[in-house]
């Protein structure tokens, strides 16, 4: 029996935490979402020049 208090006790607990989220609004979310995947893209072409001038120079240090 204790259990299954238990479970109805975190579920009563879950479900007053869930009430106290203050959730984004959507247009937040979306602008906050655009930001995001343009920080990660711009990051993504940043490494793949560094990566780029790095083997370039690594070959033509073995090069020599």
């Amino acid at each position: 029996m204790a259990e299954k208090e238990e479970k109805v006790g975190f579920a009563a607990g879950l479900k007053a935490e869930f009430s106290k989220i203050i959730w984004p609004a959507k247009e937040s979310l979306a602008k906050q979402a655009v930001v995001v995947t343009l920080i990660s893209v711009v990051l993504g072409a940043i490494i793949a020049v560094l990566d780029m001038v790095m083997q370039y120079a690594i070959n033509l240090i073995i090069g020599l």
